[in-house]
């Protein structure tokens, strides 16, 4: 059974480019994304290690954490790092586990034999505070994945979590948001005084709340 949103994500302790790594413990109260890599030297993570190394700014921002997971040992990430500098022009800045006995791939269902029995999928898992999975983003070794994406996501998700509102599609930070249902027009009024544009009765549209 795969892992479900709301699920507390499974704690392991696995060596990594940054020492041991006991999850949960270095998770702190911090946010995380976990990025998975079918193996080392695979050129379309290669790009990927370096897009999130030289974003990390970003992250930090945002309170979120980065760490990716490879099933290749310490030694073989060492040279795939040098590797990740020369190309992309930038080095590592985050922990990249060294799962030779894929114990994360198997707690965290990375393993799908369908697509290809020998490696593990590209997936992202974005993980809370509480340590709760929060989403969970499953691409083929083929399709390199979208940092903007993945910082669009985390900010709806910090912005939802404290105010009673949905990000509508295409939603960028800053922009119009959505009055969740379960907040009736009374309850509407003291939140947001400013009022809102209700295009029907459960589509109302609100300034993002600061």
């Amino acid at each position: 059974m795969a892992l479900q949103l709301g699920e507390v994500a499974p704690d392991f302790t696995v060596e990594s480019t940054e020492g041991t790594v006991s999850f949960h413990e270095w998770l702190g109260d911090s946010w995380a994304v976990l990025f998975s890599h079918p193996a080392d030297y695979t050129p379309v993570c290669t790009t990927e290690l370096g897009a999130f190394a030289q974003r990390k700014g970003e992250f930090d921002k945002r309170d979120v954490k980065l760490i990716g997971v490879s099933v290749d040992p310490l030694d073989s990430h060492a040279g795939w790092a040098k590797d990740i500098e020369t190309t992309q022009g930038t080095s590592l800045n985050y922990p990249l586990l060294a799962d030779e006995d894929r114990v994360v791939a198997e707690l965290y269902g990375m393993i799908h034999p369908k697509a290809d029995p020998k490696v593990t999928v590209r997936t992202v898992f974005i993980i809370d505070p509480d340590k709760k999975i929060r989403l969970t983003l499953t691409y083929p070794p083929s399709t390199g994945r979208n940092v903007d994406e993945i910082l669009r996501v985390i900010d709806s998700l910090q912005l939802t979590g404290k105010h009673k509102v949905a990000t509508p599609v295409d939603w960028q930070n800053g922009e119009d948001v959505i009055i969740v249902p379960s907040v009736s027009d009374e309850e509407a009024r003291e939140r947001f005084p400013e009022g809102w544009d209700a295009q029907t009765p459960y589509l109302r549209v609100v300034r993002q709340p600061k």
